[in-house]
């Protein structure tokens, strides 16, 4: 059962927050290094900013070799979702720079390449990062009850499919999420029983990115010479492509085991383990060792640091996930790791399988590989 009252509380800090911070402050104070605007961060949005617009530029104007406009629309979808995954994702979350109007600045690409930025820092930043995995709080693990990623979620009879058809889910996301924008904001103005504050301006927004979106990604081309139904298989390419990677890597951090879901207690609507705790408890990290997969998914592979503290940039996240394992360690809490991509990856089909089959929270059984630190 969805709990929908939005006014949850989390148990009594025990110190593992507080300790953790000093440590992390700490670890900035003594080596002299600035939280967010920091040079190698800049560097790494300008690689992916240039990448994302040559393989733009490379799609449309490259001779006309069927193999060339594919592969430049995976190349496409790839720097957008690099551009969601770092640039736009620190930006919207206040860890890009000290000043809150370059953030805001930034966070706009997100506008850019499809999505509100008002509304994903609402739902993300908001209601995910709060309330993490909490059905009926948690937008993001409630997939409008086409997937079940909750053992708590109500169990349909195509739910069972759900692990054989999750990645063409994924494909199609991103076209969900711009309907879905423009269906919130002008009308129904909440997610749950939260209410979204919508203003002149977040409307403003929202239809000048589109507007922009659309314009870069089907007008241009269509004016440049392509037939609407070669933009739109070239759209269609490009968008499938992030939804592909955007879906997979945010599964792989809270929908799989042990990653737990917490349903609050009632009438009381509390949550046992104070906010940190819950945190690390709901939340899992994969391929911590993988440096490719370290710079282009933007840290959140460290998904877990990432949650604890949002607004620092995402290249420190491999220097403060061992000062979190050693507090972790001092208060007896799992700090849920996957070594590799690929255990990551089976453990997240294997949880969707599993859901589908309708068990609950109390029959999951206990999963076999996963690493604490």
């Amino acid at each position: 059962m969805i709990q929908t009252n939005p006014k949850i509380t989390f148990a009594k800090n025990v110190g593992f927050r507080k300790k953790l911070n000093q440590r992390v402050d700490n670890y900035f104070q003594v080596n002299n290094i600035a939280k967010r605007d920091n040079p190698a961060m800049y560097f790494k949005s300008l690689i992916i900013l240039a990448w994302t617009i040559s393989a733009w530029c490379i799609t449309l104007f490259s001779p006309d070799i069927i193999w060339i406009k594919i592969l430049g629309c995976v190349c496409l979808g790839l720097g957008i979702a690099g551009i969601g995954f770092s640039v736009g994702h620190d930006a919207n979350h206040g860890g890009y720079s000290n000043k809150t109007s370059i953030n805001r600045a930034i966070g706009l690409i997100y506008d850019v390449i499809g999505l509100s930025s008002y509304l994903w820092r609402f739902r993300h930043n908001y209601l995910h990062h709060t309330y993490t995995n909490i059905l009926g709080h948690d937008v993001e693990i409630h997939g409008d009850g086409l997937v079940r990623m909750s053992p708590y979620m109500e169990h349909r009879w195509y739910h069972k499919y759900q692990h054989i058809l999750i990645n063409f889910i994924y494909a199609i996301i991103p076209f969900y999420w711009s309907f879905a924008d423009v269906q919130i904001i002008l009308f129904k103005k909440k997610y749950h029983e939260h209410v979204v504050p919508v203003k002149t301006k977040e409307i403003l927004v929202l239809l000048a990115g589109k507007i922009v979106w659309l314009g870069i990604f089907c007008f241009i081309p269509i004016a440049v010479g392509y037939s609407p139904l070669e933009t739109l298989i070239g759209f269609s390419i490009t968008y499938m492509t992030y939804g592909l990677l955007i879906g997979n890597v945010f599964m792989l951090a809270h929908v799989l085991e042990p990653a737990d879901f917490v349903q609050p207690e009632m009438p009381s609507n509390n949550i046992d383990d104070e906010w940190a705790i819950h945190q690390v408890k709901t939340t899992v990290d994969f391929a911590p060792k993988n440096p490719f997969i370290n710079w282009y998914v933007g840290g959140l592979n460290y998904q877990v640091i990432h949650h604890l503290f949002p607004h620092i940039c995402h290249i420190h996240y491999p220097k403060i996930a061992p000062i979190l394992a050693e507090v972790c360690a001092e208060y007896d809490i799992n700090y849920n790791i996957y070594p590799t991509l690929g255990e990551a990856l089976k453990a997240n089909y294997d949880f969707l399988k599993i859901l589908g089959t309708g068990l609950d929270k109390k029959s999951l059984p206990t999963p076999e590989i996963f690493a604490n630190s």
